[in-house]
């Protein structure tokens, strides 16, 4: 589970990666450190399937296309 410390620096990391068009990127951290924005191979949906035995990347790749096609037609 994530930390309150977690989803803070998710969110503030979050907002600067959107403004600069950054859809979609893997947060590595050590402790309350951010050590890594990994935006060319994130692994964190494969992890998250692999644990919760999930279909994220499924549902994830279907929220994208609907967020790319409402953009592209906006």
């Amino acid at each position: 589970p994530l930390s309150d410390a977690d989803r803070h620096l998710a969110t503030r990391v979050g907002a600067d990666l959107l403004r600069r068009g950054v859809w979609f990127a893997g947060l590595d951290v050590i402790g309350d450190r951010l050590t890594e924005v990994n935006i060319t191979s994130p692994t964190g949906i494969r992890e998250i399937e692999r644990t919760c035995g999930s279909h994220l990347a499924d549902a994830f790749i279907a929220a994208l296309e609907q967020q790319l096609a409402t953009h592209v037609h906006a």
